[in-house]
């Protein structure tokens, strides 16, 4: 599994364009890591990548 520090880390297409209240997200085999980008050394979670596209779903994407 790859550290924290070498995933690549995205936001959404959805954020503004004027910075930093988003949700990061970083794919890897099988997880999606999920993380602030107000504070990227921060708390992070794991979840599977069918909970998140179950969440991705109920959201209405």
């Amino acid at each position: 599994m790859s550290t924290y520090s070498e995933l690549d880390w995205f936001k959404s297409s959805y954020s503004g364009s004027e910075g930093d209240d988003c949700v990061e997200v970083a794919l890897t085999p099988g997880a999606v890591h999920v993380r602030d980008s107000k504070t990227q050394d921060g708390p992070r979670f794991v979840v599977s990548a069918d909970a998140w596209r179950e969440l991705l779903v109920r959201v209405g994407r």
